[in-house]
């Protein structure tokens, strides 16, 4: 009995820290979120996002050993940010005030890497991580160039609660000054393999734990 209970309380805490990543993403990486200072905060909210993500997404996937539970766990912190998307919107704020960030891709790369190297956990570790630090940055470069003008939306919604000394300044620099993709994808690449190498360590301190 007891390891039923916590075998099924494991595959509901995916959902529960799928949920707070999502909270946490809306915490630090908010200078995104909320458009009003995209572009100048890209890199750093790609790598954050990279990493957090790889994390967990290995963590589950390598507990469960099937191929599909990291795309899994970036879907819930997906349909979970469109929920707070649509709570904004339903507030009176744009459509474009809250920019959801595209874990999904990036998350089934990560799948393909375990799956094709037939469930090789260090294959996944360094190919799904160095594929997970490498395309987040470009998923969202592109899903943040379908939205309004970020500084249109800053002027004219501006965060409530964003304190006086970050109200947005427009920058003298284009939005791609500096290739932000490539910076971000870069040391994506470089930071997300060490944290996938933490996710799947915690998984076997969960195993340990388990098995007690």
């Amino acid at each position: 009995l007891m390891v039923w209970l916590r075998r099924t309380t494991h595959y509901l805490f995916i959902v529960v820290v799928a949920v707070n990543s999502t909270l946490l993403t809306i915490n630090a990486g908010d200078y995104i979120f909320y458009t009003d200072w995209m572009w100048t905060s890209f890199v750093v909210f790609s790598v954050s996002q990279s990493t957090m993500l790889a994390v967990g997404a290995v963590y589950y996937m390598l507990f469960t050993g099937v191929p599909g539970t990291a795309t899994y766990y970036a879907t819930i912190m997906t349909i979970y940010t469109w929920v707070a998307k649509g709570a904004w919107f339903a507030l009176g704020y744009p459509y474009d005030f809250i920019v959801v960030p595209v874990w999904i891709p990036s998350a089934m790369l990560l799948d393909l890497s375990y799956w094709a190297t037939r469930r090789n956990k260090h294959a996944a570790i360094l190919i799904g991580g160095s594929l997970v630090g490498l395309s987040f940055p470009l998923f969202n470069m592109v899903n943040l160039l379908l939205v309004r003008d970020p500084l249109e939306v800053a002027f004219k919604y501006p965060r409530p609660t964003l304190p006086a000394y970050m109200t947005p300044i427009e920058p003298q620099v284009g939005k791609f000054y500096n290739s932000p993709v490539a910076l971000g994808s870069g040391a994506g690449a470089v930071l997300t393999v060490p944290m996938t190498a933490l996710g799947a360590k915690l998984n076997t301190w969960t195993y340990r734990w388990m098995e007690s």
